[in-house]
């Protein structure tokens, strides 16, 4: 299924095999892309069953007695909790609808590696198969070293480590996504 095209806003996937560093580069680029006054939304995929709510607390109480959605908010954030018992994959156009209420500049989607999004991905030697540097929209590659295969010419390359670089290309990928959305609705 294709991203939503009405989206406000420039969506990029994070790709990279588990143990690559995707959380660890998020949190590297969060502070720098909000130190440019970028506002960044992120989904993150879970392949696994989790929890944000604990046992025995009123809110975990009330979603186990069917409470769906359960919201529950202070004055220092906010969660909601919805069961999903049908066990199928969420779907990404669907959470982004939940988070373009707030009007993020951008969204970074850690995960959802199969769905045709524009993709920043990351590869470290000996962690998965090469072969998710040619995956459907992939825009650049952050790697340690030369690539173990061959890529589009029209791929940038960029250091895995080097978190400014990454940043500043983050930036300029943005710029020319609001170009090409300009240059949309000008025809």
């Amino acid at each position: 299924m294709p991203l939503d095209s009405s989206l406000s806003f420039p969506v990029l996937g994070i790709a990279a095999w588990s143990g690559t560093g995707k959380t660890t580069l998020l949190e590297q680029l969060l502070p720098r892309l909000r130190a440019e006054g970028i506002q960044v939304a992120v989904i993150k995929h879970a392949h696994h069953r989790f929890d944000v709510d604990q046992p025995g607390k009123d809110s975990y109480k009330l979603r186990s007695a069917g409470a769906t959605p359960m919201l529950i908010a202070s004055s220092q954030r906010l969660a909601l909790m919805q069961e999903t018992p049908d066990g199928e994959e969420p779907d990404l156009n669907q959470l982004l609808a939940m988070v373009a209420v707030h009007q993020p500049d951008l969204v970074l989607v850690e995960g959802f590696k199969a769905w045709p999004l524009p993709k920043l991905v990351l590869y470290r030697e000996g962690i998965g198969d090469a072969q998710i540097l040619q995956s459907q929209g992939v825009e650049a590659v952050a790697l340690q070293g030369a690539s173990p295969i061959s890529l589009s010419a029209t791929t940038t390359q960029l250091a895995l480590d080097d978190s400014d670089g990454i940043a500043r290309w983050i930036i300029d990928w943005m710029a020319g996504q609001r170009l090409n959305d300009v240059s949309r609705t000008d025809r």
